[in-house]
């Protein structure tokens, strides 16, 4: 392992400690704070600037990831899957906590967003202002809403293509 994946293992362990420590103590029960603007990225998919989460009056699928997260590289395959059946029916939002700087770039993110196929909306939460919202205790975490900006399902760990459509159907049927 060499120096840059060492450092970036360690602030990631301790991102998913305090919020962990969050889930614990309380704070950022699911739902607070939602919606919330995330600063966005051009890159594949995604333009600079800013994304409501959730997408106002759409069934909207968020995605939290690091790129140090092994297991966020597997999640991008069942993403993908279902961003190609659903189209622009869905809103897709992957956003990361990382913060930008030190021996992670803005451009080490994109390599990884296009490295992993990712082509959808990438978003930056250095604050962890939506992790906190939605509780989430670890990543990858995947977070279903309603078109009225509810959260009908979420998952901390990997989420299969057969369960996200599940849980896309079900509240494209509750729109």
């Amino acid at each position: 392992m060499n120096r840059r994946r060492a450092l970036l293992a360690l602030g990631g362990f301790g991102l998913t400690g305090a919020s962990a420590w969050v889930l614990q103590n309380g704070v950022g029960e699911t739902g607070d704070g939602l919606p919330i603007r995330v600063e966005t990225m051009d890159a594949p998919g995604s333009s600079a600037g800013n994304a409501r989460v959730p997408a106002d009056g759409t069934v909207t699928v968020v995605d939290l990831f690091a790129t140090w997260c092994a297991p966020c590289e597997e999640q991008m395959h069942a993403l993908g899957t279902v961003r190609e059946e659903y189209g622009d029916e869905v809103s897709m939002v992957s956003v990361t906590n990382e913060r930008m700087g030190g021996s992670l770039t803005r451009g080490d993110v994109r390599d990884w967003w296009r490295d992993n196929d990712g082509e959808w909306t990438l978003g930056l939460d250095p604050a962890s202002d939506l992790m906190s919202a939605l509780g989430a205790g670890s990543i990858p975490h995947v977070a279903v809403f309603d078109a009225a900006g509810e959260v009908r399902w979420q998952e901390g760990g990997l989420t299969d293509a057969a369960t996200l459509r599940t849980e896309i159907d079900r509240a494209l049927r509750e729109q």
